[in-house]
């Protein structure tokens, strides 16, 4: 194909493009007629780029189609793909910055529940007794290093097979491996827990198939969650994860950062019976000053 058929396709191709972009300019400028633009006009991009079959065109319908299929109230497999592709790792980058120093942003991920029960200092957030035992000792401060006290941390975690009380609630007890509690005025806090297991994305869904197919990981290192909250401070949630854990290089969400890496140390046994412990340095940042990203525009 010469260059004056190559352009004259190209052409073709995107006749149906500019037709779409002549009708949203007759809109109301807004949020959604910018994100139709971009987003249509790169769709239209891909295709003339990989120049797709009608059957690899009629795959890719399925695959969506199938992935709605998937999701439902106890599992959201679109979720699922955002993280997988990277997605939602993304979009926390682009909403919730940090500036040098302070901990690092993750999200809360799809266990996480608001109804956590408050728990005293020292006190246990495991309500079976099952897996190595695990004190957890940490610090909250600001950006400027002033403990920040009374500040509310809520943490929760998987079991030591892996998973959270809310994906098996016939085999663990309601709320365990979750707690609620309140620094102290030198913004220290500490409980006792076990040492959780990592874990691996759903393969038996669309996008577990995707990166099967792809040789791509499925694997999650192992890791505590935290959401701390404080007068003053912007809410923090975010992930530390086991330094030592194998899937740490290779987390299939793509949450793992040099700054949320611990050393889950374990600890001399007096009884046969390993038992850990981890110690953890939370940094805020002051009310409003994570900046947003530039080039957003308003709704």
């Amino acid at each position: 194909m010469d260059g004056g058929e190559t352009a004259w396709l190209e052409d073709e191709a995107f006749a149906s493009l500019r037709a779409f972009e002549a009708r949203l300019a007759t809109l109301e400028p807004s949020r959604l007629r910018e994100a139709l633009t971009v987003l249509v006009g790169q769709l239209h991009q891909v295709l003339w780029i990989l120049r797709p079959s009608h059957d690899e065109f009629r795959a890719v319908i399925d695959f969506l189609t199938e992935t709605g299929h998937y999701a439902d109230a106890r599992r959201q497999e679109w979720v699922l793909l955002a993280d997988a592709l990277g997605l939602s790792s993304a979009i926390e980058d682009i909403n919730s910055p940090r500036p040098p120093g302070a901990t690092p942003e993750t999200g809360a991920g799809p266990f996480y529940r608001a109804d956590t029960p408050r728990i005293g200092i020292h006190k246990s957030i495991s309500r079976d007794g099952r897996g190595a035992p695990m004190l957890v000792t940490g610090a909250v401060a600001g950006l400027e290093g002033e403990p920040v006290g009374g500040a509310t941390v809520e943490v929760w975690q998987a079991n030591a097979e892996g998973l959270y009380e809310n994906q098996e609630p016939d085999r663990q007890p309601e709320h365990n491996l979750r707690g609620r509690l309140t620094a102290d005025p030198q913004g220290r806090f500490r409980f006792l827990s076990v040492k959780p297991g990592g874990y691996s994305l759903p393969a038996d869904g669309p996008a577990g198939a995707l990166l099967t197919r792809l040789g791509l990981p499925l694997s999650r290192p192992a890791h505590i969650n935290l959401r701390v909250s404080a007068k003053g401070y912007d809410t923090l949630t975010t992930h530390i994860f086991d330094r030592a854990d194998p899937a740490a290089d290779r987390d299939a969400i793509f949450g793992v950062r040099p700054a949320l890496l611990a050393d889950f140390v374990a600890l001399p046994s007096l009884d046969g019976q390993t038992t850990y412990s981890l110690d953890i340095n939370l940094v805020l940042c002051p009310a409003g000053a994570a900046r947003s990203m530039p080039g957003r525009s308003s709704t």
